[in-house]
């Protein structure tokens, strides 16, 4: 009997436009997740390289901490991931929708 799979690609373009694989991604070890493995994490999602389930187990993330990073990329880009203007990137979100 011939299961449905979908067929994962190879590699992925990361954030930066370099190639992505399992092998280049963090370690599944990461503590400190600075802007540029954040981006690659949710690129390769994003991909098809790995499910948000696979993403959550592997580093130890929560789903919610995981979509909040997919939130940030997808209203401020990359820049929206720093922890340190986050405070930011949220005020002005909520400003535009109420324009």
């Amino acid at each position: 009997m011939i299961e449905n799979q979908k067929i994962r690609p190879a590699r992925v373009i990361g954030p930066l436009g370099e190639p992505l694989t399992l092998e280049t991604l963090p370690p599944p070890t990461t503590t400190r997740w600075v802007v540029r493995r954040k981006a690659e994490v949710v690129a390769a999602v994003n991909g098809g390289l790995l499910t948000v389930d696979e993403v959550c187990n592997r580093y130890g993330l929560t789903v919610e901490e995981f979509a909040s990073w997919q939130r940030a990329i997808d209203r401020s880009g990359m820049p929206g991931l720093r922890v340190t203007r986050i405070q930011h990137y949220k005020s002005l979100y909520e400003r535009q929708q109420n324009f």
